[in-house]
């Protein structure tokens, strides 16, 4: 059980994450996701359409095992937001490292 929930940016980022790595679909992806996020597999659906309607990723349909499994890519647009996002979260990761390690970087004035 994770206690951190995630917000809409990071979904996004965790999600662009994934599809960066290779074409997924939709219950892989939540899969994934579940490690970081206690969230339902439904609640991933509004993120990738959103990363689509965004220009994020695209979606592509595959037969498997006689079934349409949805696919997602991630676009050029989609790559460059998940860069950003990695640095944002870099630099969020050190900020809450060094405070939660006793670290005192904030100069009073």
């Amino acid at each position: 059980m994770t206690t951190f929930t995630p917000n809409a940016p990071m979904l996004d980022f965790l999600v662009l994450s994934v599809i960066a790595e290779g074409d997924a679909y939709g219950y892989q992806i939540s899969q994934i996701i579940k490690r970081a996020a206690n969230t339902k597999d439904s609640a991933l659906y509004p993120v990738l359409k959103r990363l689509q309607e965004n220009s994020y990723v695209a979606v592509y349909d595959e037969q498997y095992q006689g079934r349409n499994r949805r696919y997602y890519k991630i676009t050029p647009a989609g790559a460059e937001r998940q860069a950003e996002l990695l640095n944002e979260w870099e630099t969020y990761k050190f900020i809450i490292d060094d405070i939660v390690k006793g670290g005192n970087s904030y100069d009073k004035e």
